[in-house]
């Protein structure tokens, strides 16, 4: 099954309860997910590039390069500006980077740190920031602290379910 494109989706961010600490359990569960679903792949799986797509090692490279965005997204939301940072939304970085060079326990080593930053910075935040918002530059929508994380979570989960469409390529 073909999952839809990042950029096609849609997300509704209306709710209202308190959904934060669930979040970041999502997001905390991440690198455990991604090393458990990858210690055992072969070098070939993991830069193997489908359909002119990227590998399992660029998409986990990916989800390194894009952290320091959120984190920043963080602090414009804590800041009360008016618009998220925005990104590139070609991903040079990531098609750049080389990440197929990198061994990957080093890739899951770099995520598990620099998101670790990202929780650390997450646990000091009180009920009220997590209902602060900025606009969210390409969705043109306010994004609170709660929903920015969420779709965090979500944009996690689509790379984790591309590595494993990757890995059933080769089953």
């Amino acid at each position: 099954m073909q999952q839809i494109r990042w950029f096609e989706r849609t997300f509704d961010f209306t709710f209202e309860q308190n959904i934060f600490p669930s979040i970041v359990e999502r997001l905390d569960g991440t690198s455990v997910r991604l090393k458990a679903k990858l210690e055992n792949i072969p070098e070939s799986v993991l830069i193997l590039k489908p359909r002119g797509g990227w590998s399992i090692k660029e998409n986990v490279g990916h989800l390194i390069d894009l952290e320091s965005l959120w984190q920043r997204r963080l602090h414009d939301i804590l800041d009360n500006k008016e618009y998220l940072s925005s990104t590139d939304l070609n991903n040079t970085q990531t098609d750049i980077a080389q990440h197929n060079n990198t061994d990957i326990a080093q890739l899951l080593k770099q995520f598990r740190e620099i998101r670790e930053i990202t929780l650390k910075n997450l646990a000091s935040l009180e009920e009220e920031d997590v209902y602060k918002t900025a606009l969210h530059p390409r969705l043109k929508t306010p994004m609170r602290t709660m929903d920015l994380f969420l779709f965090v979570a979500e944009h996690d989960d689509h790379h984790l379910a591309k590595i494993t469409e990757i890995i059933r390529i080769k089953e």
